[in-house]
C-alpha cells in the first residue's frame, strides 16, 4: 500500500467524521432552538388574558371565528357575533335575538366561552388590535354613554331581566328607571327605581 493512499483514506474519514460532527451540532443546535421556541410560546400563553384571546377571535380572517358561544354564570348560553372588545367587556350581535339586538356582556359575567378545537387555537395567536381606544374603555364608561344617550335597555342579572332607561352611573353601580321596552322614559310610565351592582351585570342588550 501506498503512503499517498494511506493518506488519502486517512483524509476521507477524516472529512467524513467532521461531516457527522457538523451534522449532529447542527441538529442539536436546531433541536435548542425549537426548545427554546416552545418555552417561549409556553410563556407566552401563560402570560395570555382572556381578553387578548377574544381580539384575536376578533382579528380572524375566519368569519365563523367571530361567532362564539358564551356560557354565562347564570347558566344561559348565549351566541355572540363579536364586534368590539373593550377592558373588560366584549360586544357584538345577538345571534339568537329575533329583535336583531346587540349585547354587552362583561367579562365578570362569563363563566366559559365556547368555541370550537381549531377556533380555540387561533385564539391563542398574537392580537392585534382594531381599536386602541376600546381596549381603555371600562365597563362603566359604556354605561354612562347609555345613559348620557338616554338608550332604553334590558339588564340581565342572575335574578332578573328589567327593561329602562339607566338615570346615573355611580362607582359600582347604577340607577335603572324600570319602564316598558317600547315607550320612552317618562315619569309616568316609570314602574320603579332598580339600584344594579355592575358586579351583578350579566347581560345589556340594546335593539
Amino acid at each position: 500500500m501506498s503512503v499517498g493512499g494511506s493518506r488519502y483514506r486517512l483524509g476521507m474519514r477524516w472529512e467524513s467524521l467532521f461531516d457527522d460532527l457538523a451534522g449532529q451540532l447542527e441538529h442539536e443546535l436546531e433541536s435548542e432552538r425549537v426548545d427554546l421556541h416552545h418555552e417561549e410560546e409556553r410563556l407566552r400563553v401563560g402570560r395570555l388574558p382572556l381578553r387578548e384571546r377574544l381580539v384575536a377571535l376578533r382579528s380572524s380572517s375566519d368569519p365563523m371565528a367571530l361567532r362564539i358561544r358564551c356560557r354565562l354564570r347564570s347558566g344561559d348560553t348565549i351566541a355572540l357575533r363579536v364586534l368590539t372588545v373593550g377592558r373588560d367587556w366584549v360586544a357584538g350581535d345577538l345571534d339568537d335575538s329575533l329583535r336583531r339586538e346587540q349585547g354587552i356582556i362583561p367579562f365578570s359575567a362569563i363563566d366559559a366561552l365556547l368555541v370550537t378545537p381549531t377556533h380555540a387555537i387561533e385564539s391563542l395567536a398574537p392580537a392585534v388590535e382594531r381599536s386602541e381606544l376600546a381596549a381603555r374603555l371600562g365597563m362603566g364608561f359604556l354605561l354612562r354613554d347609555l345613559c348620557r344617550r338616554r338608550a332604553t335597555i334590558t339588564v340581565r342579572t342572575a335574578s332578573a331581566e328589567t327593561s329602562g332607561t339607566i338615570d346615573r352611573v355611580g362607582r359600582d353601580h347604577f340607577d335603572l328607571a324600570e319602564h316598558d321596552r317600547d315607550v320612552a322614559r317618562r315619569a309616568n310610565d316609570v314602574h320603579q327605581i332598580r339600584i344594579v351592582p355592575i358586579d351583578n351585570v350579566l347581560l345589556v342588550s340594546l335593539s
